[in-house]
């Protein structure tokens, strides 16, 4: 898929500012690095979830999983998962419409 710009990765409602693009820039930087092509990094706060493509899910939750984690957390994400739907255009604004008090 096209890369949208940066700032529809954030969740409605967090402010967005130049270090918090590049940490996502980074986090997606580093999973193209390792060889994956269909990605996105969703900031929810302290909360990073990645959605991968659908043939990419198990190879991110089995051999790449300790990495992922580790280099996402070191860009300052607290918790890091692997949303099982994969990648889905626009999946912030379900979660949103879904859970508007959570922002």
């Amino acid at each position: 898929p096209s890369f949208a710009c940066l700032s529809s990765r954030v969740q409605h409602g967090i402010a967005i500012d130049s270090a918090l693009l590049g940490r996502i820039e980074a986090a997606e930087a580093f999973l193209r690095d390792r060889g994956f092509r269909v990605f996105r990094v969703r900031h929810h706060g302290e909360h990073a979830r990645l959605e991968l493509g659908q043939d990419e899910i198990a190879r991110a939750a089995g051999p790449e999983r300790a990495a992922i984690a580790a280099r996402l957390r070191a860009l300052g994400w607290r918790f890091v998962s692997l949303d099982l739907d994969g990648y889905r255009m626009g999946s912030l604004n379900p979660v949103q419409a879904a859970a508007p008090h959570d922002v």
